[in-house]
């Protein structure tokens, strides 16, 4: 082989390299600087097979909240929480995106998010679905006359869309009781909402109540909220069938929330605000739980950090996979925490009206072409600033 053979053979490898293995694992925004770099460059990172397999390399982050506390000409900050190691605490609150919905806008929540996409719910009223990442915009307008609430998002593999499944409350005219029903939209599909029926055994209040759910083996799966008395049990929907059921749990208790880890589904119990039990699904279909450990929150160390906070113990936990190990959130006044399995101390954040959510964000660059078809579509301008 010639010296110019050669030269060509490892400078194509060393260009693999670099794509395959570097610049594969940036985060997006870093990503697109580096596409400036070179054209080539440019061409490698922009193909589907790349950007896929760039968003399976992205983080699982919580995603934290400050819709909640919005004043006028307040921007909505797009802010999650790196538990990286390496980071200095203040570095860990990661702003991916702020948005700006206007002056009118006194509140706004994320309730879904999936394959790097979030919806937020404006107002008790409108929903709106964004790509932080890619800065894509676009609002989801709900027929006239109906209350919506989403009741979680998923991507259905048959035909590659992304559905969301919704709770309608419609008042018929002349009829003094309005009309409940469960509706999948088909994002991109230009057709309005489906009627799925209504779920037999399920009361409005516990879907009204519902946490965002976690999608696992096709299935989306739901524990009420603390605030639900009425059902401690895990509320099932088959993303094919389109049917719901209902799942034991492990133990009788209103505070838990479900995860996701390693291709099992756990749950998460907090018991008298001081252990959490952490379960799991041993054997789905027998619906068999085994607990899995205890963790012991250093309450005394938690209240010095708290500035010696001698108020209600109002916990708020949160249990996310983080590169195959159990993250716990756990939130108390304006402090917020994370804690090993065994209990110990990692990290405190002492940060002024913000929420620990319910919500992951795995952020993406893939293309989704439902976007273009909504109308208020826009892309890299207002809302985001």
């Amino acid at each position: 082989m010639g010296k110019a053979a050669r030269s060509g053979a490892l400078h194509g490898l060393l260009e693999d390299i670099v794509v395959w293995e570097v610049l594969i694992r940036l985060p997006p925004k870093a990503l697109l600087r580096c596409r400036a770099v070179c054209r080539a460059w440019r061409s490698a990172t922009s193909t589907r097979e790349f950007l896929l397999a760039h968003h399976a390399h992205q983080p699982v982050l919580p995603l934290l909240d400050n819709g909640s506390y919005l004043n006028l000409d307040d921007p909505i900050d797009i802010c999650c929480f790196d538990y990286r190691p390496g980071l200095a605490a203040p570095d860990q609150l990661q702003s991916v995106a702020f948005l700006d919905l206007g002056d009118d806008i006194s509140y706004c929540q994320p309730v879904a998010s999936c394959d790097g996409l979030l919806i937020f719910f404006i107002d008790d009223a409108e929903l709106f679905i964004c790509n932080p990442a890619t800065r894509e915009y676009a609002p989801i307008p709900s027929p006239p006359n109906q209350h919506w609430t989403l009741l979680g998002m998923y991507p259905h593999t048959l035909t590659d869309e992304y559905r969301l499944l919704l709770y309608s409350c419609e008042r018929n005219p002349g009829n003094h009781e309005p009309a409940h029903a469960c509706q999948v939209l088909s994002l991109g599909s230009g057709q309005p909402p489906r009627h799925i029926g209504w779920p037999d055994a399920i009361t409005t209040a516990i879907l009204m109540e519902l946490r965002p759910p976690v999608l696992f083996r096709g299935n989306l799966h739901w524990i009420p909220s603390d605030d639900d008395s009425e059902s401690t049990m895990i509320m099932v929907f088959d993303t094919t069938s389109e049917l719901f059921r209902q799942m034991r749990t492990p133990v009788v208790n209103d505070c838990a929330n479900l995860f996701e880890i390693d291709g099992k589904l756990g749950m998460a119990i907090l018991n008298v605000a001081t252990t959490i039990e952490i379960w799991m699904l041993q054997d789905y279909e027998k619906e068999i739980w085994i607990i899995n450990c205890r963790i012991e929150l250093p309450v005394a160390e938690i209240k010095v950090r708290c500035d010696n906070y001698d108020g209600r113990l109002d916990f708020h936990v949160v249990l996310v996979p983080g590169d195959g190990e159990l993250l716990v959130l756990v939130q108390l006044a304006e402090w917020l925490f994370q804690l090993g399995t065994d209990g110990k101390l990692v990290t405190a954040l002492h940060r002024k009206e913000v929420d620990a959510t319910y919500l992951q964000l795995k952020q993406t660059l893939v293309p989704h072409t439902f976007f273009h078809t909504l109308e208020g579509y826009v892309v890299n301008a207002p809302p985001f600033i």
